[in-house]
């Protein structure tokens, strides 16, 4: 690209952009910059096209920027990404692997339910990784408590489909309710669910949440790249298929 066009589009987005950094256009005397000033309404006149192409090449610049730190805190907490305790469904050995953040009381966490199993249920090549984060309140903790509790019966599946249909402000009553219907030991969850152990567990989800700039739930991981928000089926088969092919890279 010619050095003056150049100039003039990195001039035009530092006018149109504030946050990009002015160095570029600083450097030119006032009657230059008048100068290009010109040359770019002249420009913008006959092609209205250079403002949004310059526009779109510094978004996709940004948006490389954005994959590649994502990518390098997801490579720097990986061992911490998927334990052995975290509860899990779907193909235990699928090529791709979705981490799903979550809170019992999200409304677009139980939105998204029926949507997550619809996908496992297509797509047996997928595994599934649960990472309770409960950041909505007390009552959160304690279905995320109750969950991890249950996973020492074999039945986080079974009483997190329960928890997630309860009004959201659960209480130990409804979960008391819920675990003995699902044939779940009552008195065994109780005590687990006081257990440091699956204190410390939600505690690391919470650390691990926070070195990954996650804010909020639902917040997927799949393959390298952290998804925030909640997903139709078909954006969340297109990012499960961005990652199969990544994978085979």
């Amino acid at each position: 690209m010619p050095r003056l066009t150049r100039a003039c589009l990195l001039l035009l987005a530092a006018a149109c952009l504030p946050a990009l950094p002015s160095a570029a256009a600083e450097q030119f005397t006032p009657a230059q910059r008048a100068e290009i000033v010109a040359i770019v309404r002249q420009a913008l006149k006959q092609d209205p096209s250079i403002l949004r192409d310059a526009v779109a090449a510094l978004q996709a610049d940004d948006a490389a920027h954005a994959a590649a730190e994502s990518q390098a805190v997801l490579s720097a907490h990986r061992d911490m990404l998927v334990t052995p305790a975290d509860p899990t469904a779907g193909n235990p050995r699928g090529a791709v692997t979705i981490v799903e953040f979550f809170d019992t009381r999200c409304p677009y966490c139980r939105s998204m339910e029926p949507t997550m199993q619809k996908l496992l249920a297509e797509d047996h090549e997928v595994k599934l990784v649960y990472k309770d984060l409960p950041i909505l309140g007390s009552a959160s903790v304690l279905g995320s408590k109750a969950l991890l509790a249950a996973e020492r019966q074999g039945g986080y599946d079974k009483l997190r489909e329960a928890v997630m249909q309860m009004p959201s402000d659960t209480t130990l009553p409804m979960i008391q309710a819920a675990a003995e219907k699902l044939g779940l030991n009552w008195s065994k969850l109780q005590h687990d669910m006081q257990s440091p152990a699956i204190q410390q567990q939600i505690d690391a989800n919470l650390k691990l949440a926070q070195a990954l700039d996650i804010d909020g739930t639902p917040a997927l991981v799949i393959g390298n790249q952290i998804v925030p928000g909640a997903l139709d089926l078909a954006d969340l088969q297109k990012e499960v298929a961005a990652a199969q092919e990544t994978a085979k890279r």
